[in-house]
């Protein structure tokens, strides 16, 4: 493939104010990522005199040393129950991701204990779901590490408890689907939760520490009057001896985690799976780090996003799909580490051109089984006289046709502007992408705040002159400041990530990182053999 040219001067005043503003930007995302390891750490003295590991030291020891670890839902939960940027702390009291353990790819969850007890949040469902919907989709074995308070009654609703439900019919999926779920009973798993490791195929307990009941002694004495101690009830001798809950007991957390390395060696997962034929494959030639200065975080400022695909790509190198026809909608073709796939770009709005070379692209990379990727950054499908003319809604409708139908991987990357359908063509959150990661400079919405704003005012005085009424400008820029708030406000990558609109910001200087993590992943899912049954497997 011939390489990519750039134009990008990294000496130029607009590469260096580009990079400044992007960085602030990664530097709050590397904040708020700290924040729940530094709440969390505050029990560490705790932990120590129980004689346990924190939870991040307990997910250390599980994964393979040197392996990537791609976290999933870092944001969730940011300024979804406070509205104080200084308070908010991301990740909903759980650590949550795929990782490689014994050598095999697997979707982990950890509670973080450190935090609230590990009680389980809206936010902390969302990512346990996830990793659940993840696991089941990939074929990945699911590994939970436990010890939660339980649900955060303080913020119950009816909603989240039905909801919750859905929690452990995941587990009994996974496990029919042939896919083995391994708990590790650090502590506490009361209640509901108590079907962690009842749903699950193996259980390692910890001697002293891990418990599940249904009813622990509080609720117990409150409900029957019957006394009994957490031991009696649930403790994990009681379960590795009397009700068979625990497959295996463990002396502490450290014990109990080579023993779930253990137990996930000893499957051999990685048989049933054809090892990923190598290909050569040359580095970027243009520095992946470059990527904070071609990008301006004002959506509204034009740039070429293939000089953004050449620092993914290998060598740069990729081919134009039409590039002459339906110029603001880019179509190539490119590897990353050797993997083949086809990316969909933005270059500006889409028109009916640009929407009918994507429909055509996506079909020719389905027939030949090729991954699409698609990097976000449109204010979406051009309206007007000429465009409705030319067959906008027919065209668009075409390339909504073909990104929901295709059958091949699809990985969406949000980099810029995110607006109207155009958030729907290019294979949004609403069309179920394998996987969603989004840039700190993202902005999503139906719509620009401003354009909004300018929007209603019309519509408001358009029913004023209907009325024979003037309206005062100072009421008509009142309405426009408060809309463009409203829709501002809701725009941004933290608020929509914290809000579980994808599955985790990242440095967009780590984005080769990620598609090429990704893109193993589904190549694995897509060739592994498991042996489903039918109604998974009943603890005995």
């Amino acid at each position: 493939m011939p390489r990519f040219v750039s134009k990008i001067s990294t000496v130029s005043e607009a590469f260096r104010t580009n990079r400044a503003e992007m960085l602030e930007l990664t530097a709050k995302l590397e904040e708020l990522n700290g924040r729940s390891f530094r709440e969390s750490e505050k029990r560490k003295a705790r932990f120590d005199e129980r004689g346990q590991l924190t939870p991040r030291e307990r997910l250390s020891r599980l994964l393979d040393p040197g392996m990537p670890f791609l976290e999933i839902g870092n944001m969730s939960g940011y300024l979804l129950d406070t509205n104080d940027p200084a308070k908010s702390v991301p990740g909903g009291s759980v650590i949550a991701g795929i990782g490689f353990v014994a050598g095999v790819r697997a979707a982990i969850l950890v509670d973080d204990s450190g935090i609230n007890a590990g009680a389980m949040t809206q936010a902390g469902s969302y990512r346990l779901r996830r990793c659940q919907e993840i696991a089941l989709a990939k074929k990945l074995p699911f590994i939970h590490l436990v010890e939660s308070a339980g649900a955060d009654l303080m913020k119950y609703t009816v909603e989240g408890f039905i909801a919750g439900g859905g929690l452990f019919a995941n587990l009994a999926r996974l496990s029919a689907a042939g896919l083995p779920v391994i708990t590790v009973l650090h502590g506490a798993s009361t209640a509901g939760g108590a079907y962690m490791p009842g749903l699950s195929d193996y259980v390692v307990a910890i001697k002293g520490r891990g418990k599940a009941f249904l009813a622990g002694p509080a609720l117990l004495k409150a409900a029957t009057g019957e006394v009994a101690t957490e031991e009696e009830l649930g403790g994990a001798e009681m379960h590795a001896t009397v009700s068979g809950l625990a497959e295996y007991l463990a002396e502490d957390d450290g014990h109990g985690l080579l023993i779930a390395r253990e137990v996930v060696a000893r499957l051999q997962w990685n048989d049933r799976c054809p090892a990923l034929p190598a290909r050569g494959f040359a580095e970027p030639f243009y520095d992946p780090d470059e990527i904070a200065g071609v990008v301006p975080l004002d959506y509204r400022k034009p740039y070429d996003v293939r000089e953004v695909v050449a620092r993914v790509v290998d060598g740069s190198e990729l081919l134009d799909f039409k590039p002459a026809y339906g110029v603001s909608t880019v179509c190539l073709q490119a590897e990353v580490y050797g993997q083949a796939f086809g990316l969909i770009g933005n270059n500006g709005p889409i028109d009916p051109d640009g929407a009918t070379k994507a429909a055509q692209f996506m079909q020719l990379c389905d027939q030949a089984q090729i991954p699409l990727v698609f990097f976000q950054n449109t204010t979406g499908y051009l309206v007007g006289t000429q465009y409705e003319r030319a067959g906008m809604i027919k065209h668009g409708s075409k390339m909504i046709q073909a990104v929901t139908n295709v059958s091949v991987p699809r990985l969406t990357f949000m980099i810029g502007a995110s607006f109207g359908a155009g958030n729907y063509g290019m294979c949004g959150r609403g069309y179920d992408p394998d996987f969603v990661f989004s840039w700190p400079n993202t902005k999503t919405g139906v719509m620009g705040g401003a354009q909004a704003a300018r929007t209603m005012s019309q519509v408001m005085m358009a029913g004023a002159a209907r009325r024979g009424l003037t309206l005062d400008e100072a009421q008509i820029k009142a309405q426009e400041d408060m809309l463009t708030q409203h829709f501002d406000g809701q725009s941004d990558a933290f608020y929509t990530s914290g809000h579980l609109l994808d599955d985790g910001l990242i440095d967009p200087r780590d984005t080769r990182r990620v598609l090429g993590f990704l893109l193993e992943t589904c190549w694995e899912a897509r060739h592994r053999k498991v042996t489903p049954n039918s109604f998974g497997i009943a603890r005995m």
